[in-house]
């Protein structure tokens, strides 16, 4: 496959117009400008003529429920929270996203061939997110990356949830005291696992804190539901006692402690600030936060926490944000490489680089606006969403 013409946003470098990629085997082959590249189109089954168009990485969606939390599905199609105990690191988002929620029809409408899925904030670990592309039937085909992330949760979800069943968390005491005893009970376990594979003796698996293992080696981080400064603080103390990663996700009163949070160095996904203010802890929440916490270091990613702002909004927070004072091209960035980054599969996504998966959306013009219409989205090489055509390619 060829694209040819428009302009390029790598998301690695300058833009280049009036560029040229070559696909090969589902991966970027070749990118620079049109007249450097030979272009052989009787060697390919596609070419794809971007006229004017913007050409970009795949949009990502760094945080969300989709498949997990089904629209129009009630208690049927609502996977999302376990809530009958607040501690369940062990659940894993793969065995219950559903691909054939009409949200990942819409992400590939919207441009969108990444998302990070995982369970809700009910409980004070809720279980391990996935990293999934956003076309295809078979979840495990979808997965870049799993477990990408594990949940944890503090401040007002798990205390209505817990305290209206008469037991712990009812405090937000409690929920960082369960967090501690619970990454205690498993730092032990991974020191005792350790220590008989290195003698060479027999050890008996527990189901229950095997998860914990790649959180406590820093391979994925812990995904900290926090929305008020409170939380924030306690999520990074917690994070830094266990010397753990971590992202902040939501963190919407981040742009009052801005300057304290570039210090800590934990990057920031934050929304949905296209939802109503529901609820206590969100009462500060704005579009100005991604662009405050962003001018002061802090890596930041654009969320639509779908079901809660839909998944199709995606570009359009982000265009708010730099209304708020992101600027543009950071704009750009916190719907590609940076929620890429953040997500750990960097090395694949989020930007146009050869070598990398073809995960590329063509806009009429900047998808931050309203009126920008998605020409083509294409996953792993393939066709999978024509706008001209406003059908899907290949099997429906």
């Amino acid at each position: 496959m060829y694209i040819l013409g428009g302009t390029i946003k790598t998301m690695a470098g300058a833009d280049i117009e009036n560029g040229c990629i070559r696909i090969e085997n589902g991966r970027i082959a070749e990118i620079g400008k049109r007249d450097e590249i030979k272009v052989h189109p009787a060697d390919c089954e596609q070419v794809i003529e971007a006229a004017d168009g913007i050409i970009m990485p795949g949009l990502i969606e760094a945080h969300c429920h989709m498949g997990i939390m089904e629209e129009k599905k009630g208690m049927e199609g609502d996977d999302c929270n376990e809530t009958v105990n607040p501690i369940t690191p062990y659940l894993r988002a793969v065995d219950a996203i559903n691909t054939m929620d009409a949200a990942f029809d819409d992400a590939v409408r919207a441009g969108i061939t990444g998302a990070m899925i995982g369970p809700g904030s009910s409980n004070v670990a809720g279980g391990q997110f996935a990293f999934l592309k956003t076309k295809g039937r078979r979840v495990d085909e979808l997965i870049v990356k799993a477990p990408a992330a594990m949940k944890v949760a503090f401040g007002e979800n798990p205390k209505v949830n817990y305290s209206g069943q008469g037991k712990s968390p009812s405090t937000r005491m409690a929920v960082a005291g369960m967090l501690r005893e619970e990454l205690t009970r498993a730092s032990q376990y991974a020191r005792n696992k350790k220590k008989a594979l290195d003698n060479g003796e027999d050890f008996a698996e527990d189901f229950s804190l095997e998860c914990w293992l790649p959180v406590l080696s820093r391979e994925i981080p812990l995904k900290a539901h926090v929305h008020r400064v409170d939380d924030i603080f306690t999520a990074v103390r917690i994070a830094k006692e266990f010397n753990l990663k971590m992202t902040l996700d939501h963190c919407s009163e981040g742009h009052l402690i801005a300057d304290e949070l570039a210090k800590e160095g934990f990057p920031a996904i934050v929304g949905p600030d296209l939802a109503s203010r529901s609820k206590i802890e969100v009462q500060n929440m704005a579009f100005k936060t991604v662009g405050v916490l962003n001018r002061a270091g802090v890596m930041t990613a654009v969320t639509t926490d779908h079901p809660v702002s839909l998944i199709q909004s995606l570009p359009l927070c982000a265009g708010l944000a730099v209304k708020s004072g992101l600027p543009l091209e950071e704009g750009y960035k916190a719907i590609t490489i940076y929620p890429a980054i953040i997500c750990g599969v960097a090395d694949r996504v989020g930007s146009l680089e050869v070598g990398k998966d073809a995960d590329i959306a063509i806009f009429s013009g900047n998808p931050m606006e309203v009126f920008t219409e998605t020409l083509y989205t294409i996953i792993n090489g393939q066709l999978v969403f024509d706008g001209k055509k406003t059908c899907y390619m290949g099997d429906l």
